[in-house]
């Protein structure tokens, strides 16, 4: 057969010519020239590099040709095993083949080969053949041909270090990639370089080794068991090799790992800033790194040069005899693949005499089981199953305290806190794991519990003398630990003298009645700190029923007893306060009691008839301001008028005796009720402590039946008028106290026979969740039911009052008749 077809541009993969001749320089005779001799040595150096540069593209080209020849002679094997046929047959049929579809014997090889193989090469080129626009041609099937071309010199080839040459040459300088670095991974998670390209010898020297914990680039794959992309090296700040001469590079790093096990990382180095890739060279790039990953298994990790010592080889044997040799309940698990070889599942390989079946089962039932088969509950919140894969897939140990272990027990879930460990040996994952002793959890819960309680505990031998105390005791006496515990015969000895007597009785009861006896007294102690103590102590009985032993404990009750102290102090404080408030209130009720009785005489008005309300607050406590007055001034007209002042208490009752009683008097000048409120505003302002108050005046004149009236802040009067009840007009004031000067408008309206006047304080209407023109409307509606006389129709007001706020209520009727 022939050489191999190859288009132009192509290298041919066939060897050179057997006669060519090498080329010869012909000697040269020695002898001076114009330069002494420089020149002749500048031209020799010249020389003698364009012969090193034609000795190393005649080597490319004879690996080119090899590995040619090696993809050919395998598909010339396909073809001989599926026509049946000779190898000189399978040559002539594969350059039949070629010639017809017009593609290179290379081309063509690396199809049948892909169609044959079915594996991750043969994915990745038919994934970007299924992706690329149009129909398959030369690029697609370059592709092909540049993966196989690579894993047939990473098969061929020696040590690591010249797959990543071919990776690079062959597959990866055509995506734009100038660098490609091979990392391997120990058994404590440490990653070493196996092979590089594109890097200089200095820069790989410095990265030969990058121990466990250090971030880089290629651990970032390894963490995360997934490929990682960088656009940007430094944009990421992520250190890795070639970072200082492509700080701005992008960088892929995919896991190269077979069976759920990673052994290594493939890292490829881009010169500028990474653009995103599309799948199909995503998946042409992690079909590099499964080849990377069995490479690193065909060759030993102790070929890596400047590696650290290889550790010790632990097979399945070796593995079990170190779980044997445990004092903890261990299991050596081993992984089980499914079809396609990916991990599925550990398979339980081995089981050591301390373990114990959380459903009881024997060893053999669990042993040579698979992991989630057994324990389906590791796949569950414990995350344990996924612990395990981890540990497996990078070599990293994980140690963990107090985690809950959940095991199904008749399909009932049950947890338990533990230790675990787990590390990988070998092929092999041991799975150890530490079951907290109840016991030991319970004392360490007593223990914390004494600390924060300010407990010491104490057992004391009446026979031998023996005297045991606990660490905290000895603190709290002030003891240190090497001084001899205190016997309870001498506890008077360090208490206050005043508290013999109680300590004595304590004793009596505890020693010679033999009962449970507590007692509490004050610690003196011998740097001079005073605490105070409440023992408690039971006696234990000996075999012939006599007393054996006293055991107890102390405990300090020192902030709880200044606690108490303080706390009736306070009390007492509480106390008085509460009677100065109760003795205050009722001083301020006698006084509104006294000013405006809840009872009044009916006042002898002409032409009218005139009722008031007076209804105190329901508690004591709020005690208001608020006031009425219906009087007949000189001039027989009526003055009407009530008023609220703002708050509660003696202050408020106070400013309103000054308000009601200043307006009595200037209600004599004859003046008009927006003058009144005018000078009672100023009285409010200046001749009080700052009192602010609302209220309504008004003056009925008999003979006109007019009523003249204006308001401060305050509601306006009800007109109740033929079974019909509204509001008088809104006037124009403010309240009373707010400035120092304040006009208020006056209104004038003419009343009929049978007209009825409310005036009323908001204690009658006001409602904490009701708006105040809500519960008006509800006082219109209850003013026009008929009622039997005014006396009648005030008690109907205030029986139907929806107030809430436990406030004052002061309403002044008046009908004309």
């Amino acid at each position: 057969m022939s050489g191999p077809h190859h288009r132009d541009g192509e290298p041919s993969f066939g060897p050179p010519a057997p006669d060519a001749p090498a080329a010869v320089a012909p000697p040269r005779v020695p002898g001076p020239s114009p330069d002494g001799g420089r020149a002749g040595d500048r031209a020799g150096h010249g020389r003698l590099a364009a012969t090193v540069e034609r000795l190393r593209g005649e080597v490319r080209a004879a690996h080119a040709a090899a590995e040619g020849r090696a993809l050919i002679e395998l598909a010339k094997g396909v073809l001989v095993e599926r026509l049946g046929c000779g190898p000189a047959q399978a040559a002539r049929q594969l350059a039949e083949l070629a010639d017809r579809a017009g593609l290179s014997p290379l081309e063509l090889a690396a199809d049948i080969i892909n169609q044959a193989a079915r594996d991750r090469v043969a994915e990745a080129a038919g994934e970007f053949v299924r992706t690329a626009v149009g129909a398959p041609g030369p690029e697609t099937a370059s592709v092909a041909v540049r993966l196989r071309t690579a894993e047939s010199a990473a098969l061929g080839a020696d040590d690591t270090q010249a797959v990543a040459e071919s990776l690079l040459e062959h597959a990866l300088q055509p995506l734009g990639a100038v660098a490609a670095a091979i990392w391997t991974t120990g058994p404590d998670a440490s990653l070493s370089l196996r092979g590089h390209a594109g890097f200089g010898a200095e820069e790989a020297a410095r990265w030969h080794h990058v121990p466990p914990g250090v971030t880089t680039a290629a651990r970032g794959a390894l963490v995360e068991r997934r490929t990682v992309r960088y656009p940007s090296l430094a944009a990421a700040g992520v250190p890795s090799i070639g970072g200082a001469r492509h700080p701005d590079g992008g960088r892929i790093v995919v896991p190269a790992g077979t069976g759920g096990r990673i052994h290594g990382v493939l890292e490829i180095c881009w010169p500028g800033p990474l653009e995103p890739q599309s799948g199909a060279v995503l998946r042409q790039i992690e079909a590099l790194a499964e080849l990377c990953a069995h490479t690193l298994e065909a060759h030993p990790a102790s070929a890596a040069p400047a590696r650290p010592p290889a550790p010790v080889a632990y097979g399945l044997p070796e593995l079990a005899d170190l779980a044997d040799a445990l004092y903890d309940p261990a299991l050596v698990l081993t992984p089980h693949l499914d079809e396609t070889g990916g991990l599925a599942d550990f398979r339980i390989r081995h089981v050591n005499a301390r373990f114990r079946d959380p459903a009881g089962r024997p060893r053999a039932a669990v042993e040579g089981a698979l992991l989630l088969e057994a324990y389906p509950a590791t796949a569950g919140e414990s995350e344990l199953f996924d612990r395990i894969e981890r540990v497996h897939a990078t070599g990293e140990p994980f140690r963990a305290s107090r985690t809950r272990l959940t095991a199904l027990v008749d399909q009932v879930p049950l947890s338990s806190p533990a230790d675990l460990s787990i590390s990988r040996y070998g092929d092999g994952v041991l799975l150890i794991w530490r079951v907290e002793d109840e016991s030991a959890r319970l004392a360490g819960l007593l223990q914390h519990a004494q600390r924060l309680g300010r407990v010491g505990a104490f057992e004391e031998d009446l026979l031998t003398g023996e005297i045991t105390w606990n660490a905290q005791l000895s603190e709290l006496f002030g003891r240190t630990a090497g001084e001899p515990p205190v016997p309870l015969r001498d506890l008077a000895a360090h208490a206050h003298p005043d508290d013999a007597g109680t300590i004595e009785r304590f004793l009596r009861t505890v020693l010679r009645q033999r009962r449970v006896g507590t007692a509490a007294f004050r610690m003196l102690r011998r740097d001079g700190v005073t605490r105070h103590i409440r023992v408690t102590a039971e006696p234990a009985p000996g075999p012939d029923d006599g007393l054996r032993a006293v055991r107890g404990a102390y405990q300090d009750i020192s902030a709880q007893h200044w606690t108490e102290v303080a706390l009736s102090a306070t009390r007492d404080r509480l106390a008085a306060s509460e009677e100065e408030a109760e003795e205050r209130n009722r001083l301020t009720l006698q006084l509104q009691h006294a000013i405006m009785p809840p009872a009044t005489a009916p006042l002898d008005a002409p032409g009218l008839d005139v009722a008031v309300r007076y209804r105190p607050a329901e508690s004591e406590s709020l005690v208001g301001g608020d006031w009425y007055d219906a009087v007949v001034l000189p001039s027989k007209k009526v003055l009407l008028c009530v008023g609220d002042v703002a708050g509660h208490g003696v202050e408020a009752a106070t400013g309103m005796v000054v308000l009601r009683n200043a307006l009595r008097g200037l209600a004599v000048t004859g003046a008009g009720p927006g003058q009144l409120l005018s000078w009672l505003n100023g009285v409010a302002h200046h001749l009080t402590a700052h009192v602010t108050a609302t209220a309504v005046c008004g003056i009925f004149d008999p003979d006109r039946r007019t009523l003249r009236w204006a308001r401060a802040g305050h509601l306006p009067p009800v007109l109740v008028r033929d079974g019909e009840a509204s509001d008088l007009p809104l006037l124009r004031g403010m309240l009373l106290g707010a400035l120092a000067e304040a006009d208020y408008e006056e209104a004038e309206t003419a009343l009929r026979p049978d007209d009825t006047v409310l005036m009323y304080t908001d204690g009658l209407v006001e409602r904490r969740d009701t708006a105040v023109h809500d519960s008006v409307a509800q006082l219109l509606a209850t003013a026009r039911m008929p009622a039997d006389g005014l006396e009648r129709r005030l008690d109907l007001l205030l029986e139907r009052s929806k107030s809430d706020t436990d406030d004052d209520t002061c309403l002044v009727g008046v009908r004309v008749r």
